[in-house]
């Protein structure tokens, strides 16, 4: 997975003109949460908050289909992994390194599915094919734009899934990089292996939390 940015968060004035203060570091924990409970629930938001919540939901999808995630996602890494707002960070994350290098990621997860053969990671329950690169794209994609209708613990534990599977791909690859004394390339797949394997960890946490009503 790619490094986790270190650039400012650019929230744009426009869309959080409701909240009032400046932006500190609490407000924007508070928009974090905010903006990422109304994307993945923003029926339940909208109903249970009201009129509020509503206005939270309409402003945050007409942003998003306007300017695109890349705001948001930047506003949601300030948040922990294991809260919703972070959930969705490491799914955005997700995301870009699909898209970004659709052969390499197909390549190790193709290579994670060999390694882990019949694991239960590798086919989950309830998913009518592997969850693979394609399907996590369009999973996130789905997810990110506030368009995902089914249960949402079951997409976190696909996205777990999808990074353990794809965490062993690398893991083995590393492997051989190292035994053909390609250290730079063995130290990579070492690096990805390890974050894929910590967001595995993170999206099943997630998942546990949202089954119980504690995800925020």
């Amino acid at each position: 997975m790619a490094e986790r940015p270190h650039r400012p968060t650019r929230v744009p004035s426009e869309f959080f003109e409701a909240y009032e203060g400046g932006l500190d570091p609490a407000v924007q924990l508070r928009i974090a949460h905010d903006s990422a409970r109304a994307l993945v629930h923003r029926v339940r938001t909208a109903a249970a908050d009201g009129a509020d919540g509503a206005d939270v939901v309409e402003r945050m999808v007409a942003y998003t289909d306007e300017h695109g995630l890349d705001t948001l996602a930047e506003l949601w890494a300030q948040a922990g992994p294991r809260t919703l707002p972070g959930a969705l960070w490491r799914l955005s994350l997700l995301r870009a390194m699909i898209r970004q290098d659709a052969r390499g990621t197909a390549l190790i997860y193709q290579r994670g599915s060999e390694v882990l053969a019949s694991s239960a990671h590798v086919v989950v329950a309830g998913a009518e094919a592997p969850t693979g690169p394609d399907e996590i794209l369009r999973l996130a994609d789905q997810v990110l734009r506030g368009a995902y209708s089914g249960d949402f613990a079951v997409a976190l534990d696909r996205a777990a899934a999808f990074c353990r599977v794809s965490a062993a791909g690398a893991a083995d690859l590393a492997d051989d990089a190292d035994a053909g004394l390609d250290d730079e390339r063995a130290a990579v797949m070492t690096g990805r292996a390890s974050r894929l394997a910590e967001s595995a960890d993170d999206f099943t946490a997630c998942a546990a939390l949202e089954r119980r009503s504690a995800l925020d």
